[in-house]
């Protein structure tokens, strides 16, 4: 009797891990349709939009508002391009089949600004560092849009504790939490929080990061054990000229206030998007991995090194050749998975993805508001990807 009672039992846990492996097969993914919702128009006074990079974004009263950033209106920087930053604002009213409609186009931010930080709260768009013609930025303000009025105001927040470029931010309810960037003396290992029902107390500073990092996608999703912020690829300028990108994976524990290091990306990537979905998931757009990134590392110390004028040109003209070729940006969306702490690639969206730029999300919907698509190339197209749970 013992015999069948323990054969009755494996057969039994046989039977159910058959099942929970048809199960796991079974499991759909999640669908986007992707499409491009509008094009941001000319900025006031000029007759072509190239798009920007590195702008402020987000959504407030049902408005995506898009502000600021960088583009190479005279050249590529390689052929002598000047860099120019902007203080334009556009707004477009989000419609209910996930389109836009220009509200306006003749709107300005405070000062000129790029690669800065910033996210939808309850309370407006908090818009936090960046750097223009005069160096880095601490300076935060909060960006909203009045229904009545038609128009932008801006609300000054407390300074960040110190100038910086390229941070990641996120917000839980009415706590903005930043990482990261880069200082004066290198990229940051900070990390502060701002109680945007407490502003007079300022940014509180927070656990370091465990590795110094700028470009990386920062989000909010919870587990079976909390809420948790996660930090998610990146990248660090050296002093040798090559940067280390990152497919590392770090998580903070709102509750424990601590790190912890989680599985890690299938590559290196900096610069992406991202959002949290459903209960457990995050998703990630689009991305650098680095490839030609690094070549033009590499091609611009051995130009800094080269001694010999024929062999200095030689390299200068590789690296325009290069950069000129650029192939663009990863087409991948990744999935996370926090209960599970996996990692997969689920479908590829079918446009150019800009990268330095924001993913805002509004219910099931995501808008990829302009950015770069290859090096020194913005888009002035704005993309939406429509999400749909898998059943």
């Amino acid at each position: 009797m013992n015999y069948f009672f323990k054969s009755s039992v494996v057969l039994l846990f046989i039977m159910l891990f058959t099942i929970r492996l048809k199960a796991q097969k079974n499991i759909k993914e999640p669908q986007m349709m992707w499409q491009i919702a509008i094009s941001i128009p000319p900025p006031p006074g000029a007759s072509q939009q190239f798009g920007v990079a590195g702008a402020w974004a987000g959504i407030h009263h049902n408005v995506l508002l898009i502000g600021g950033g960088a583009n190479f209106p005279d050249g590529m920087p390689w052929l002598g391009g000047k860099k120019k930053y902007y203080k334009d604002v556009y707004a477009f009213l989000k419609n209910e089949e996930g389109t836009l409609s220009l509200l306006s186009n003749n709107l300005q931010l405070p000062f000129p600004i790029a690669y800065g930080a910033s996210c939808s709260t309850p309370k407006g768009i908090v818009c936090a560092g960046g750097e223009n013609e005069q160096g880095l930025s601490n300076q935060v303000i909060l960006l909203q849009w009045s229904e009545s009025e038609k128009n932008i105001s801006f609300q000054s927040l407390p300074p960040l504790p110190l100038p910086l470029s390229n941070p990641s931010i996120t917000h839980k309810e009415n706590i903005v939490y930043l990482a990261g960037g880069e200082g004066k003396s290198g990229v940051s290992t900070s990390f502060f929080s701002l109680d945007l029902e407490n502003t007079a107390a300022g940014w509180k500073v927070l656990p370091s990061l465990s590795q110094p990092t700028s470009h990386a996608v920062f989000v909010l999703q919870s587990t079976r054990k909390g809420c948790f912020l996660y930090l998610i690829g990146g990248r660090k300028r050296t002093t040798s000229g090559i940067s280390d990108l990152y497919s590392s994976v770090f998580a903070y524990d709102l509750k424990k206030e601590i790190w912890e290091e989680k599985k890690p990306l299938p590559y290196a990537l900096s610069a992406g998007t991202g959002l949290g979905y459903s209960n457990n998931k995050i998703l990630l757009f689009g991305g650098d991995k680095g490839e030609t990134f690094h070549k033009t590392e590499e091609l611009i110390a051995a130009i800094n090194s080269e001694k010999d004028a024929a062999k200095k040109e030689a390299l200068m003209n590789q690296k325009t050749a290069l950069q000129a070729a650029h192939p663009g940006f990863s087409k991948d969306v990744l999935q996370y998975n926090t209960t599970t702490d996996q990692w997969k690639v689920i479908m590829s969206i079918p446009f150019d993805v800009p990268v330095t730029t924001v993913a805002v999300s509004t219910g099931d919907e995501v808008f990829l508001t302009s950015g770069e698509i290859k090096a020194g190339v913005r888009t002035p197209y704005i993309l939406v990807g429509k999400l749909k749970e898998a059943k």
